[in-house]
C-alpha cells in the first residue's frame, strides 16, 4: 500500500522525476520522460506494480529526512538499535542516459539492510526479462525499455523480483545505480557514483546561486523554485503541472487526472515566479516552447500540451491498477485537452505583457501570436466554457473565465500603448468596456 502523499520526496533530472517514500521505497517513476510509461507504479497499486525499496532489515526506531541545502538531493536517515544509516537519493543532470543513484552510507555502528527491485514497465504490468551482463550488471528488458542495475552488492532473483541483503558499517558507502536506455541501443555506460553526487550538488547549487529573491522566508521560496525547476522539461522548456497521474482530488473519488502535461495556466504562473526570481533563461525557454506549441490557427489553441508540444493527449484507463487508496479509475492522458477554457487567454496575454515589462527579449512572433489569439477571443469571449476546474459535461458561464477575457484585452491594450505595437486599440477598448459592463 502506498504511503501518504506528504511522505514522498521528489528527485529528478529536469526530464523526469521519481517519488521516494519515507520508508526508502521509490514508488513512482516514469522513464525516460515525465509523460513516459511508469516503470515503478506502486503509488497507484501495490509493490507488485513496481518499486525500488532500500531500507534497514531491522526495526527502525526513528527516521528523518532532509534535502541537502540548495539541491534536489534527498537524504533519509534511519536509526536502529545497532546504528544509523543514511540513504542518499538523487538523479544526476541528464547526460547520455538517465540514472537514479542511491547511496547507502553508514553513519554509526553496523546496520543490516534489504533491497527489493521490482521493475514493471507499462504502468506496472509488463514484467521484463532479466539477465546478467558480462561485467556483472543486471539487465532488464521489455519491448522498447531497458534498465541496468550496477552495484557491488550481490543480488538474486526471487518471485520475479531482484532482492539483496547486505550490511553497512560506519564510514562505508555502498552505491546502487539504475540506468535507463532504449533496448535497441548498446548498454548505457557506467557512471562514477561519487562523481555523480558532486556533479548533481554543483548543478543545483550553481542554479540556486542565480536567485535574486532576498525577501522573507527565502529558504522556503528557494525550495519552491527548485521544485518548479525540477518540473521543467529541459530539452523543450515546457513545465509540467505534476510528475504524477491519478492522485485523487478526494480519497475514493473519481476526479483522478493525469497532470504530466503543460497547462498554459499553470506554466504561466510558474513563468512569473521564475522570472520574478531572476531566472530569465527558464522564462525565455518557456516563451519559446509556447510559441511552438500554440503555433497555428488560434481557434485550435489548447489549454494544455505535451512536454514538447504534443496536442493529442488521448485518455485511457489502466484498469489493472487499484488506484491511490482505491481511487479509480487510473487515467493516462487527459481528455480535458480538448476543452474550451476562456481564462487561459487572459493568463497567456498577461504573461507576455509581464515578460515585456521585465525587459525579457521576447521573440517578435509573440506579439503576432497575441494579436491572432485576441482576434479569435473577440468571437468567443461570451461563450460558455468548461471553467478552471475542467468540469466534464455541458459548458457553463463562469465569472473567472469572463474576468480573464477582460484581462486579455486590458493587457494587450497596455502592451500596445507602452511598447508602441500596432493594434486595433479602439476595437479592443470597446470590447474591454463591454466585458466590464457584463460583469457588473
Amino acid at each position: 500500500m502506498p504511503q501518504k502523499i506528504e511522505d514522498y520526496g521528489l528527485i529528478g533530472d529536469c526530464e523526469t522525476a521519481a517519488l521516494v517514500g519515507r520508508d526508502g521505497s521509490i514508488d513512482w517513476l516514469c522513464w525516460p520522460a515525465f509523460d513516459s510509461d511508469a516503470c515503478f507504479a506502486a503509488l497507484l497499486g501495490t509493490h507488485r506494480n513496481g518499486r525500488w525499496l532500500i531500507s534497514p532489515a531491522e526495526e527502525v526506531t526513528k527516521s528523518s529526512r532532509r534535502y541537502w541545502d540548495n539541491t534536489l538531493i534527498l537524504e533519509t536517515r534511519f536509526e536502529t538499535a545497532n546504528g544509523v544509516v543514511a540513504l542518499i537519493d538523487f538523479m544526476p543532470p541528464r547526460g547520455n542516459a538517465s540514472d537514479v543513484v542511491r547511496l547507502v552510507r553508514g553513519v554509526t555502528g553496523k546496520v543490516k539492510l534489504q533491497m527489493q527491485l521490482v521493475i514493471r514497465f507499462g504502468f506496472g504490468v509488463d514484467i521484463p526479462w532479466v539477465k546478467r551482463t558480462e561485467d556483472g550488471a543486471l539487465l532488464a528488458i521489455a519491448g522498447p525499455d531497458m534498465t541496468v542495475l550496477r552495484t557491488p552488492v550481490e543480488t538474486r532473483g526471487e518471485d520475479l523480483t531482484t532482492v539483496a541483503n547486505f550490511e553497512v558499517s560506519e564510514g562505508e558507502t555502498i552505491p546502487f545505480v539504475l540506468t535507463y536506455g532504449p533496448s535497441h541501443l548498446p548498454l548505457p555506460a557506467p557512471i562514477n557514483p561519487a562523481q555523480a553526487l558532486q556533479d548533481t550538488e554543483d548543478f543545483w547549487t550553481e542554479w540556486c546561486s542565480r536567485c535574486t529573491y532576498e525577501g522573507d522566508n527565502r529558504d522556503l521560496v528557494m525550495r519552491s523554485l527548485i521544485t518548479l525547476k525540477a518540473l521543467t522539461y529541459g530539452p523543450s522548456g515546457g513545465i509540467v503541472a505534476a510528475p504524477t497521474t491519478s492522485l485523487p482530488e478526494k480519497l475514493g473519488g473519481m476526479r483522478n487526472w493525469d497532470y504530466r502535461f503543460c497547462w498554459l495556466r499553470d506554466a504561466t504562473f510558474t513563468l512569473l515566479a521564475l522570472m520574478n526570481s531572476g531566472y530569465t533563461d527558464e522564462a525565455l525557454a518557456w516563451h519559446n516552447w509556447l510559441l511552438r506549441a500554440a503555433a497555428g490557427w488560434p481557434a485550435n489553441m489548447q489549454i494544455m500540451y505535451g512536454i514538447v508540444g504534443q496536442r493529442r493527449l488521448l485518455e485511457w484507463e489502466a484498469d489493472w491498477l487499484s488506484g491511490y487508496e482505491g481511487a479509480q479509475p487510473v487515467r493516462v492522458g487527459n481528455a480535458a485537452h480538448a476543452q474550451l477554457q476562456l481564462d487561459v487567454y487572459g493568463e497567456l496575454i498577461d504573461a507576455f505583457y509581464q515578460s515585456r515589462v521585465a525587459e525579457l527579449q521576447l521573440d517578435d512572433g509573440s506579439w503576432a501570436l497575441g494579436r491572432a489569439v485576441l482576434e479569435h477571443l473577440l468571437e468567443v469571449w461570451d461563450q460558455p466554457d468548461h471553467g478552471i476546474w475542467e468540469r466534464r459535461g455541458d459548458r457553463k458561464h463562469y465569472v473567472l473565465s469572463k474576468v480573464m477575457t477582460w484581462v486579455a484585452f486590458d493587457r494587450a491594450i497596455k502592451g500596445a500603448e507602452r511598447f508602441g505595437f500596432e493594434a486595433p486599440l479602439d476595437r479592443w477598448r470597446a470590447l474591454r468596456d463591454t466585458i466590464c459592463r457584463a460583469l457588473t
